[in-house]
């Protein structure tokens, strides 16, 4: 006779099948809109060269899809706003540097839920969008310009949802992170120095992301980090400045942001 493996047996025991909680189990993934506010703290780093810090606060807003059969689908976005420190061995500092971020994200999964735990694997495609404008001065008299960072990514996670009693639940999700295409937009003309706007092709790129949510019924509230690391790009033809040509690129770099958030479910 064949044995089963005794893992098997477990989760066979705890997760029987996709949907077989009631309509309306808070271990579910609830149907509907989603909106809420989020504060975090940012920082950009290029090793050895500059770094970006300080406080952002923004929105997001969502809207899950479910079936009785436990399939879910959800779109998202978020728009985060900060002024943040600009500091650089080479170029001194400069404060209060706009910086924007826009996210939209695009998933789909299923809800195996069991007698008081369900589990949410899910896959993706997301893209993120970053704007930053450090035209001026710094510290030591050295010329800024705007960036746009462009990531096209295919995100997979997994949400646990813990019932703790009374209709609260725990909720910790996991994901990782795959930069399938990154384009880099530098206004290197904003220097007047004789530059021309350059745009780079970032392909080597991984990142995640965690939350731990408490929730119960209509509300949302709990932590959250996103990570990015970003190798080099490619190099490209920035123009001729005082007679020598120049050649740009957007090297390696690291963003992390944590913070807290709080949702409304409609």
């Amino acid at each position: 006779m064949r044995k089963i493996p005794t893992a098997a047996l477990v989760f066979a025991a705890l997760f029987p099948a996709a949907g077989t909680a009631q309509e309306g189990s808070p271990l579910l993934t609830r149907p509907g809109w989603e909106a809420g506010a989020q504060a975090a703290h940012y920082r950009y780093l290029e090793p050895d060269f500059a770094q970006l810090t300080g406080n952002h606060a923004g929105i997001v807003v969502a809207r899950n899809f479910t079936s009785a059969e436990g399939v879910f689908s959800r779109i998202d976005f978020r728009g985060s706003y900060g002024r943040l420190k600009y500091e650089s061995p080479a170029s001194g500092t400069q404060d209060r540097v706009p910086d924007w971020i826009s996210e939209a994200r695009a998933v789909a999964g299923l809800d195996w839920v069991g007698g008081s735990v369900s589990l949410s694997p899910y896959l993706g495609l997301g893209y993120r969008y970053l704007y930053n404008d450090s035209r001026g001065y710094s510290s030591s008299g050295s010329i800024g310009y705007r960036r746009f960072s462009n990531y096209l990514y295919a995100p997979a996670g997994l949400t646990m949802r813990i019932h703790l009693g009374s209709r609260w639940v725990l909720a910790p999700t996991v994901e990782a992170d795959v930069l399938l295409q990154g384009r880099q937009v530098s206004k290197l003309s904003d220097t007047g120095l004789g530059y021309i706007d350059v745009t780079n092709e970032q392909k080597k790129g991984r990142g995640h992301r965690a939350s731990l949510m408490l929730e119960k019924d209509r509300w949302a509230i709990g932590a959250w980090t996103h990570y990015w690391h970003i190798g080099d790009s490619d190099t490209q033809f920035a123009g001729v400045v005082n007679g020598i040509p120049r050649g740009a690129l957007e090297p390696e770099n690291y963003t992390r942001e944590s913070g807290m958030e709080l949702r409304y479910r409609f």
